[in-house]
């Protein structure tokens, strides 16, 4: 019998130098991947509302906005007349829309839309240690749905893969260097300007950002030596410090952080008001959930002397790409995070949504999406909840902003 061959064994081994090799290829190969899926529209634009979304989003009817867009007095955006005759209606900007909420809706407007005041406003966080829990789509929708009831949000990205800066429209890879983010200020909390000076505006209006990069990691080496060469360096209140003028310009800082306990991360947390928890509601979500408090705890434990007095307005889980199928453990799971969270697991829930994942949709949310749009109406279901959830998440702090009658 004729001998056969073997095929000679692959050398599996990897140097340092060659990992280094292969992320200069893959880095190339990643960046030709965004220029086709962001082709042929490499600038992300923000979504046009009709009538009756204006109408939905002040709180009026159709006609009462038709009505008042025709008066001809110049005090509200008109928008652009569409159609003829019954099928006549109007499409309005998103800068228009958010201005016609500013005037004419009954969302109690904060003094930031009036001029300078001693008004600050709110930090959230939204933290979570397993990846794939839609964190970062839920810190880009909630500044979207906090934007669209005439809110000004800065979203600050802390997450060194800087996905929530690419759904703000940067192309991180190419437009965003480590002097764009909160870096430098972690290096040297006197730099001039401060993070005031790091913030850019987006595509979307009343939305900007502080974005990220990969070299955000530098913290992580930065932070920890810093706190063994200066004695009563307070690692955990750089960021606390560094955001605390941005208040005054902002109704909501949101900031979105990477899966994991790092120390930029607990920056966050330390500068946070109020918490969200975005969970996918499966089994190793939750349980992986639970192991965030216990490390967050345990963690705190080297400084939580320092800081007696802080508390969180509110820690919301909120349950995120539920599946409703028969097979779903989402049943399961949801009767165990009611009987962990209690009242911090909140009465909304996000469907799983195939649509969103689909190549037409890369690099959006579902405020990115016009009524226009042929997914709008299977997208619906994934927005409202989001909608109503920004709603109540802005009622939390109205009770705080509003003065006492």
């Amino acid at each position: 019998m004729a001998n056969v061959s073997q095929p000679m064994p692959i050398d599996r081994t990897v140097t340092l130098e060659e990992i280094s090799d292969f992320a200069d290829v893959v880095t190339d190969y990643a960046t030709e991947l965004r220029d086709q899926i962001l082709a042929p529209r490499p600038r992300k634009e923000a979504p046009v509302f009709t009538t009756g979304e204006v109408a939905e989003l002040c709180g009026l009817t159709r006609q009462q906005v038709q009505y008042l867009a025709t008066k001809g007095d110049g005090v509200l955006p008109e928008g652009q007349s569409t159609g003829t005759g019954r099928s006549r209606s109007r499409l309005f900007t998103l800068v228009e829309a958010r201005n016609w909420v500013q005037q004419v809706s009954d969302i109690y407007q904060t003094p930031l839309v009036a001029g300078p005041s001693d008004f600050e406003g709110k930090v959230l966080i939204t933290s979570q240690l397993k990846g794939g829990s839609a964190k970062t789509t839920t810190s880009m929708c909630l500044a979207q749905g906090l934007s669209l009831r005439g809110r000004k949000v800065l979203v600050v990205d802390l997450d060194p893969q800087a996905s929530l800066s690419e759904l703000c429209g940067l192309y991180a890879e190419k437009e965003v260097s480590p002097d764009d983010t909160v870096l430098p200020f972690v290096y040297d909390q006197k730099i001039e300007g401060g993070l005031l000076a790091k913030v850019q505006p987006t595509y979307w209006d009343g939305l900007d950002i502080i974005p990220a990069h990969t070299e955000l990691v530098g913290a992580e080496y930065h932070l920890p030596a810093m706190q063994m060469k200066l004695a009563g360096f307070k690692f955990w209140q750089v960021l606390r410090d560094g955001l605390a003028p941005l208040r005054k310009h902002y109704d909501y800082i949101i900031l979105d952080t990477s899966p994991s306990l790092s120390y930029l991360n607990l920056n966050a947390l330390m500068a946070a008001d109020a918490m969200v928890m975005p969970m996918v509601p499966e089994n190793l979500d939750f349980f992986s959930s639970l192991s965030f408090w216990r490390l967050f705890s345990d963690v705190a434990k080297s400084f939580i002397k320092y800081e007696a007095n802080k508390k969180y307005d509110f820690v919301s889980v909120l349950l995120t790409r539920v599946n409703y199928n028969s097979t779903s453990a989402a049943p399961v799971v949801r009767t165990w995070a009611q009987g962990a969270y209690r009242h911090w697991l909140d009465p909304f829930e996000v469907p799983a949504s195939s649509v969103m994942s689909s190549g037409a949709l890369a690099f959006t949310t579902v405020f990115d999406i016009s009524s226009s749009h042929s997914q709008a109406k299977s997208l619906a279901r994934v927005k409202q909840p989001l909608v109503d959830y920004c709603r109540w998440v802005d009622d939390m702090f109205v009770k705080q902003w509003r003065p006492a009658q």
